[in-house]
């Protein structure tokens, strides 16, 4: 993936302040987090050459921030015991700050809940998304506004699946 990100000179004129991969990712190995950038509340400022996405990768963004990224989900390989995939999992949250997240995993060892607002995009793939009383097969280029509810994906298909999302804190809806 490239990102190109855009800024302004001393003189205010427009230019690319980045143009290159994702500056961190995370669980390569299960599908992926991939940050593409990040804001947090602070305004805009344009003349900055730091690249927003080169921080620790959490889940949610900081409070009054937002989160751009792409996300990978890979089909989870025949025979894997659900002990092993709750344990992963539970892993995997823990790695991202979001252990707190995982209110109710009754239906599914990859549910959570957040306090934002997120849209998101199926690019490609075959993916279901699962809620507490109702689940939804997505096809590509379908949009999902996820608004704090408890849920999570899954790849019914045997590719991986690659979802576009931003997620904005609560406070800035």
């Amino acid at each position: 993936m490239r990102r190109i990100i855009t800024g302004h000179n001393e003189n205010g004129k427009s230019l690319i302040s980045i143009d290159g991969p994702p500056a961190r990712s995370i669980g390569e190995e299960a599908g992926g987090l991939y940050e593409i950038w990040n804001t947090e509340g602070s305004g805009l400022d344009s003349s900055s050459l730091k690249d927003r996405a080169d921080i620790d990768i959490l889940l949610s963004p900081e409070k009054g921030g937002t989160k751009f990224r792409y996300f990978q989900i890979n089909p989870i390989p025949e025979g894997i015991p659900d002990e092993a995939i709750e344990a992963a999992t539970a892993e995997a949250f823990e790695k991202i700050g979001a252990a707190h997240h995982r209110v109710d995993t009754s239906k599914n060892a990859a549910m959570h809940e957040t306090d934002t607002i997120d849209y998101i995009i199926l690019l490609k793939g075959d993916i279901t998304l699962i809620l507490d009383e109702e689940e939804v097969k997505l096809k590509p280029h379908d949009v999902v506004v996820q608004r704090g509810t408890n849920h999570a994906w899954v790849n019914n298909g045997t590719e991986p699946a690659l979802l576009i999302a931003v997620l904005i804190d609560k406070e800035l809806v």
